[in-house]
């Protein structure tokens, strides 16, 4: 990485720095330098200048070098909810990872033992590393933006940046390559940091985290001037279809996050679901006539319980 032409040392959240340095701590890794001292040590410094890297992971206010559009779509047309991250990078894998979750099914399996057994839709590992190579491996020159679609059957992450012209899918996916990360400071970075494991071993355990949950495999391919990962998902019931009783989408993630949460109040409901508070209590209102929940205790107090049927 090379000093960043236009951005200095205002442009970097030293606060991030910090953080960082704690993070890197926690995990193992002697830190002992101030934050200047320990961007020069990374070389993230350069001529008193920050490089690509540094600004990239540490910036203090969001710019659209790192725009990643989010999209919840009912079809190819039809867009339930969106979002936009400009943050730096090392936040983003967090909101990235926030959105998808907020989207997709979480079968909550009502055992009667005080916890519940959950399984999601896809793959979280995966999920979190294709997020981590997305980030790592995105061509920050392009102008064009990182994008994320989830459809019902189908998740599609979408890079700026192609696969180097001497590795094709092929290679990719039989491991047939040396890894050359795009952007190696950013690579070794959060390699420190103990997000990835070592260059090149993600797609490899992509794949292997689909087929322990016996799901279709990923499809990796290089679409215009980027690449593309699309995953699909389990086939699988949700809470409510499992006790016969059909729900409106609203209605599943209402019950499927009283049953994480029982003591969830309507106002958090009606941030996570996207509705008002007023069609969070009438939709639970249609849950208790359903008789798949029921309050115990005060409105204030007390707390929701999901009611397994015969």
């Amino acid at each position: 990485m090379y000093p960043d032409p236009i951005h200095t040392l205002e442009d970097i959240s030293l606060n991030k720095v910090t953080k960082a340095m704690e993070y890197l701590s926690m995990h193992g890794i002697t830190v002992n330098e101030t934050v200047i001292p320990f961007l020069l040590k990374y070389d993230l410094l350069r001529d008193n200048r920050p490089t690509n890297a540094a600004y990239l992971m540490f910036k203090s206010k969001d710019s659209v070098l790192t725009t990643i559009e989010l999209g919840r779509f009912q079809d190819h047309i039809t867009i339930k909810d969106t979002a936009r991250t400009k943050s730096d990078i090392l936040t983003q894998i967090g909101e990235v990872i926030d959105f998808v979750k907020k989207h997709i099914n979480l079968e909550v399996i009502i055992t009667g033992n005080p916890q519940n057994t959950q399984k999601w839709q896809y793959p979280l590992e995966a999920i979190r590393e294709i997020v981590l190579n997305m980030i790592i491996h995105r061509d920050y020159r392009s102008s064009s933006d990182s994008i994320v679609k989830i459809f019902n059957d189908k998740i599609e992450f979408y890079n700026p940046g192609r696969l180097p012209d001497n590795i094709s899918v092929e290679d990719l996916l039989t491991n047939n390559y040396k890894s050359t990360p795009r952007n190696k400071k950013i690579a070794e970075f959060f390699k420190d940091l103990g997000l990835i494991e070592k260059y090149g071993s993600g797609i490899g355990r992509i794949i292997g985290y689909f087929k322990e949950e016996n799901l279709p495999l990923p499809k990796f391919e290089n679409i215009s001037d980027g690449f593309q990962v699309t995953v699909y998902p389990a086939t699988m019931g949700k809470v409510g279809e499992k006790v016969g009783e059909k729900l409106t989408e609203n209605q599943q993630q209402i019950l499927t996050n009283i049953a994480e949460n029982p003591h969830i109040a309507a106002l958090e409901l009606a941030v996570l679901v996207g509705i008002s508070k007023r069609k969070i209590e009438s939709n639970i209102s249609k849950l208790k006539e359903k008789g798949l929940i029921n309050r115990i205790g005060s409105p204030k107090g007390g707390y929701w319980k999901v009611i397994e049927k015969q």
